[in-house]
């Protein structure tokens, strides 16, 4: 199961265990029972602190427990957690076996305060790169509180209780039976959800925090470029996001970032974060913005106001908000969003299996999203609005070569077609005779491009018809002190590395408007100090 690599890494691992661990089996006479067994017995093999031991007590097969030894502590897998839950596993393995955590002190009192009989379920895929933040976010609480449960379940082997729950989407977490929540959740978004209480203290500690020099908006690849550039100076410097990582965090395979053959979004995301926090950046997680308000005397303070109520202050500001995919708008859509309709095609195919999707959007990510998913399905049909494909020649080739796809072009989407639980169909219009015509489906996988997360915006600051933020080559928009930078701007390519580097320029542009610009007289009378030149 584990090639040699793979094994001797983890053998090093395990190598923290300071308990005892127990794998214990629920298995039946299939073969993916025998997989699922002869993956536990290599890894009991790699340490005489982990054991497998046979109870078949448990109603979904092949499903395991990894229990600390003599206790309750333990945390469920049904399926075999390879692909993208290996990582989930081994995390499983250390934290039931004593290795601590890397969560913060006060996020893992929070947890341990936490009440109630609380019983989780979450269906995953092994191709989802958002299901192991929630995996593992939910397996960590179940350890460190003997009130929380949790059993991460493969939906691709459990068929039968993803179309009984008519789970059309992952990750999809149940809570107690009924459902929980949908898509990448991280550790302190689940616990906020839970701890109602949480909002209105976040929201006074921010309320009370000083003026920034930088406060930049928005934690994806120019957000974290700005913050490191802007710490590097010696200034004041925060971020606040609504996830680190931004829309990086929804990217599968990345092979176009220099210097770096091959990632994936989620590993260049924490990476991404680890370097930010080796600065002194004050990160303010699961803060959306919702209103920027430009200085009201000359060289004054730029304010921006938080969902949660809180208000931050800053000197300047760069703007790092993204992008996000873009919907179709059409009935139905919102409708049956995660009920059929969904944007990831990587994280929700497996769920598919055998049945009638479609794929709206031709261009490279509409057409890799076919190809992907007619490996899975039982047919796929693509449709495009315009006359042709705009995809890559190469991956049109590919396309065409497939049996069981179709290419609908000249199509306009006009309705998304459901039951009132899942979709079953769609209607489009042919642009060429005007006629209406169904399809009949189980899912649609929408790929159509990126829409800038700049409403909260409109009014305050120039924005372009399609709703970028307005630069020039220093990132400086339209109000004084206040720069953006990446996808949710004018810059003609949303490309990573694009985004960094112009994360950079934003931030050394605002270094460059704070040592020109006199700082603002506090209330009391006091000068503030400048900024230090690095």
């Amino acid at each position: 199961m584990l090639d040699a690599a793979l094994a001797a890494q983890l053998k090093t691992h395990l190598e923290k265990l300071t308990q005892p661990i127990e794998l214990v089996t629920s298995l039946d006479d299939g073969a993916k029972s025998a997989e699922l067994l002869g993956l536990l017995d290599q890894i009991a093999a790699l340490s005489e602190r982990v054991s497998v031991v046979p109870a078949d007590d448990d109603e979904r097969r092949p499903s395991f427990l990894v229990r600390r030894a003599g206790t309750d502590v333990a945390v469920r897998f049904a399926g075999i957690p390879l692909g993208h839950e290996l990582t989930s596993l081994v995390l499983a393995l250390l934290q039931v076996g004593g290795h601590p955590s890397t969560a913060s002190p006060e996020l893992i009192a929070q947890i341990q305060a936490l009440e109630g009989d609380l019983r989780f379920e979450t269906y995953f895929s092994l191709t989802c790169q958002n299901c192991p933040d929630v995996v593992q976010a939910l397996n960590l609480m179940s350890i460190l509180n003997p009130s929380i449960h949790h059993v991460a379940i493969d939906g691709a082997l459990f068929q039968d209780e993803v179309d009984e729950r008519k789970v059309l989407a992952v990750p999809s977490v149940f809570l107690n039976g009924e459902p929980f929540d949908q898509g990448r959740m991280s550790l302190e978004q689940i616990v906020a959800k839970l701890d109602t209480g949480a909002a209105e203290r976040t929201a006074s500690e921010l309320a009370a925090k000083d003026p920034f020099d930088v406060l930049v908006v928005g934690g994806g690849p120019a957000g974290a470029a700005s913050a490191i550039y802007a710490a590097r100076k010696g200034i004041r410097t925060g971020v606040a996001a609504e996830r680190f990582g931004g829309q990086v965090l929804d990217t599968m395979a990345i092979e176009n970032f220099v210097s770096v053959s091959y990632t994936e979004g989620p590993k260049l995301a924490s990476a991404l974060e680890q370097h930010v926090h080796q600065y002194d950046v004050d990160i303010m997680d699961l803060q959306r913005a919702t209103k920027l308000v430009a200085p009201t005397e000359p060289h004054g303070l730029v304010t921006v106001e938080l969902q949660g109520g809180a208000t931050l202050s800053s000197r300047t500001v760069v703007l790092s908000t993204g992008a996000r995919w873009r919907a179709m708008n059409v009935p139905g859509e919102d409708e049956y969003r995660n009920k059929g309709v969904t944007y990831c095609p990587h994280c929700d195919g497996p769920l598919f299996k055998g049945k009638r999707v479609a794929v709206i959007g031709g261009g490279n990510s509409g057409a890799e999203a076919a190809i992907d998913l007619a490996g899975v399905v039982r047919h796929v049909t693509l449709i495009e609005f315009d006359d042709a494909l705009r995809a890559d020649e190469v991956l049109q080739a590919k396309l065409r070569s497939l049996p069981n796809v179709d290419i609908i072009l000249g199509a306009l989407t006009t309705e998304v077609l459901g039951d009132g639980a899942q979709v079953t169909g769609l209607t489009y219009t042919d642009r060429a005779t005007d006629s209406s015509h169904t399809v009949d489906l189980d899912g649609i996988f929408v790929q159509i491009g990126l829409l800038p997360n700049t409403e909260w915006l409109e009014g305050t600051i120039e924005l372009s018809p399609r709703g970028e933020i307005v630069i020039d080559d220093r990132g400086q928009t339209s109000i004084p002190g206040v720069f953006a930078a990446g996808d949710c701007t004018t810059v003609p390519y949303k490309q990573i590395v694009i985004a960094m580097g112009a994360g950079a320029t934003a931030a050394l542009s605002a270094f460059d408007h704070l040592i020109r610009t006199p700082a603002p007289v506090p209330a009391d009378g006091t000068v503030d100090r400048e900024p230090a030149v690095v």
